[in-house]
């Protein structure tokens, strides 16, 4: 078995074994890769990397998006929606820009958004521990 396939194996049972709370921040952590992976195709001039990261993050964020509880959420879920509305719009124009600086903000944001979720989930772990 290569290594490729072990990681995704690895992956993939990460993914199936994880909490809710844990499954945002893999979603986020995917979201971070993606952006990065559209800015070093975007610097490196290589189209396919590019569209293939933007294309995936889009996806990535059209799902964030469409997952928001409006109703558990309430202000919290419509700043998300904004900010996430925010971020697709922008990815849209910067493939066609080739605005490296705007991708690396984009990928700032979502990994300071990681970072909120783990930590959110890193507290509620603790909580459901000490009960």
């Amino acid at each position: 078995m290569s290594y490729a396939s072990q990681a995704a194996n690895y992956r993939e049972l990460e993914i199936l074994s994880a909490s809710p709370e844990r499954l945002v921040v893999i979603i986020f952590d995917a979201l971070v890769v993606q952006l990065e992976r559209a800015r070093i195709g975007t610097e490196r001039n290589d189209l396919e990397m590019q569209v293939v990261g933007l294309t995936k993050a889009r996806a990535i964020l059209g799902e964030l998006l469409a997952t928001l509880d409006f109703e558990k959420g309430a202000e919290v879920a419509t700043q998300l929606a904004d900010l996430y509305q925010y971020m697709l719009a922008e990815l849209v124009d910067v493939g066609q820009r080739k605005d490296v600086v705007m991708l690396r903000r984009l990928a700032g944001i979502a990994s300071t958004l990681r970072d909120g979720f783990s930590g959110a989930c890193e507290q509620l772990q603790a909580v459901k521990m000490s009960a």
